[in-house]
């Protein structure tokens, strides 16, 4: 073999293939297929075969996510110690220094993102593995601590093997340095965004990796705690296909949502606008009236609660689409499990970020299994309370759509907590320190329902329902017959006029005859004008004005 002009010749090994030129071509090291260099790195770094994502160094990554020449880097030349004085530990330092042109396994500084200056830290893969010393552990910290002192935003994008064994105890103190900083920042109010990347083990996932408000993870990243041999070997059992993978993660509830690397810039420059403190347009004060219902008396509560029901009455995603802008969905509860029983994230009202929660039961019978027919288990709950608290750490009012026949009634569900998680809602929500509105937009059931519903008001539909129970449990309960429910219907004031003269509820907004999907243009006008002035009163609340209002709700029951 030998270069002649920068070229290979494959002949000198036998082969009749033509030249070609060093560096043209690269190998997928996941199917092996060879291709062009070119075009891996005009892909984005993505093999165009099976979609493998390639690591990519620091400097590409901040030419991806930030403004043209914004990036200013921060605390250069920290040296790397030896405290374990662990043989050649210090040369093969000053080697990577050399080959790849860092000081250490983390860049740090500041960048602009669409015009938003923002703190940022990105882990290079090519050092050690990205692993974390005490260098690293500090640059992460400082960035912190100043982007806390200067009130901007951080962005964090993981890579790492772990802890550094080269360091001992020292590395593993990073991991409580790091977190203890991040609390500071985060009860600044300010916003931490985790970007995780193909790997993020050991204590880098234990630490400042898994601290985001909001997680967001490229496809097929590996990430965990103990990597998938050390598990293997520790229990002598073969791991599941995609075990510890993005999927496996966004599945059981640990992140937010995978992002494509192509979209990785406009989904971060859009969580970080939602997140922007801005100022509240003007909104016409409250005049206290209640949007006039045009019920026809003559429709019984059964029939109300065959309204409630109809396959194509709107659901939570309907509404979210109809009144609000630039909705991004967040995911999981951080403990277990994505419920998709519950919908949430954050989106705009009118120019307001707004946290928008809503009980989804679907569109049809495919989608409606995937929701579980509204039914939310604990970590549907689990995962509201999380949104309704970042919410509360950046001054967002809450809108809830409540929707849902009852939590769901299974053994799991009792397994992890179901009564817990409900009790647990109710209890933070009835102190929540920013406002919070529910809209029963079909059934109300139950404590199901409730838990999204410990609001400063709560407005109904007017062909919703909401109740201590289904009627056919309720009939069951109380004669041991089901076949009753119309007759128990009648009976329990279920029905949103009856719950409006009960005070139980502040507004009904009327609906189309034969209101669906397809006619929601009316009500979403109602809903709009009733949201903006709900909002006007609320936020102009103090803190303890609020949390004094939903307290006497609730207290004059």
């Amino acid at each position: 073999m030998f270069k002649k002009n920068n070229y290979i010749s494959l002949a000198e090994k036998g082969g009749k293939k033509p030249e070609v030129p060093e560096g043209l071509w690269k190998k997928c090291n996941v199917c092996k297929a060879a291709i062009l260099a070119q075009d891996v790195k005009d892909g984005g770094y993505i093999c165009p075969k099976c979609h493998n994502y390639f690591r990519i160094d620091t400097r590409q990554r901040i030419r991806m996510i930030s403004d043209e020449g914004s990036f200013q880097e921060w605390d250069v030349g920290l040296q790397t110690k030896n405290p374990l004085h662990y043989k050649g530990y210090e040369e093969k330092i000053r080697m990577l220094q050399e080959k790849t042109g860092l000081d250490e396994a983390v860049v740090t500084g500041s960048v602009m993102i669409q015009g938003i200056k923002t703190a940022v830290g990105i882990c290079d893969s090519r050092f050690i593995m990205a692993s974390m010393g005490e260098v690293v552990g500090e640059k992460v910290t400082r960035m912190v601590e100043r982007a806390t002192k200067e009130k901007l935003p951080v962005i964090l994008f993981a890579c790492s093997g772990g802890a550094r064994m080269q360091e001992g105890i020292i590395s593993l103190m990073q991991m409580a340095k790091t977190a203890a900083a991040l609390k500071r920042h985060s009860d600044a109010g300010l916003l931490y965004l985790s970007v995780l990347t193909n790997p993020t083990m050991g204590g880098v996932t234990a630490s400042f990796a898994m601290l985001g408000d909001v997680i967001l993870a490229e496809p097929g990243a590996l990430i965990g705690f103990a990597g998938p041999r050390v598990i293997e070997q520790t229990i002598g059992q073969k791991l599941p296909e995609g075990f510890q993978k993005a999927e496996f993660l966004l599945e059981h509830g640990f992140i937010d949502r995978i992002v494509e690397r192509k979209e990785l810039k406009i989904t971060i420059a859009k969580i970080l606008l939602l997140h922007q403190k801005r100022k509240v347009p003007a909104i016409e004060k409250w005049e206290g009236k209640e949007v006039k219902s045009d019920m026809k008396p003559m429709v019984s509560a059964w029939e109300r609660v065959q309204q409630s029901r109809r396959k194509d009455r709107p659901t939570g995603r309907d509404y979210i689409k109809h009144l609000f802008t630039d909705f991004i969905e967040f995911q999981g509860d951080r403990c277990y499990k994505e419920d998709k029983a519950i919908l949430g994230g954050v989106a705009e009202f009118q120019g307001i970020p707004v946290t928008v929660i809503a009980q989804e039961k679907g569109g049809n019978t495919k989608e409606s299994i995937v929701h579980n027919f509204g039914m939310p288990s604990p970590e549907g709950y689990r995962k509201a309370l999380r949104l309704m608290k970042q919410a509360e750490k950046f001054g967002r009012p809450v809108v809830c759509f409540v929707d849902t026949p009852g939590a769901f009634c299974g053994v799991e569900a009792e397994e992890r907590g179901q009564g817990e998680a409900i009790a647990r809602n109710l209890l933070e929500m009835s102190n929540l320190k920013v406002p919070v509105l529910s809209i029963v937009i079909g059934e109300g059931g139950s404590g199901g329902a409730l838990a999204l519903a410990v609001a400063d008001e709560v407005w109904m539909l007017e062909n919703s329902i909401y109740s201590i129970l289904s009627p056919e449990g309720f009939a069951s309960i109380l004669w041991k017959d089901s076949k009753r429910a119309k007759e128990a219907a009648g009976i329990m004031r279920l029905t949103a006029e009856d719950l409006r003269r009960m005070n139980v509820v502040e507004q009904v907004i009327p609906e189309e005859v034969n209101f669906s999907k397809e006619c929601m243009e009316k009500v979403g006008r109602k809903l709009e004008k009733s949201i903006r002035a709900f909002l006007g009163k609320y936020q102009n609340m103090t803190v303890e004005e609020l949390i004094e209002h939903r307290y006497e709700r609730f207290r004059k029951y």
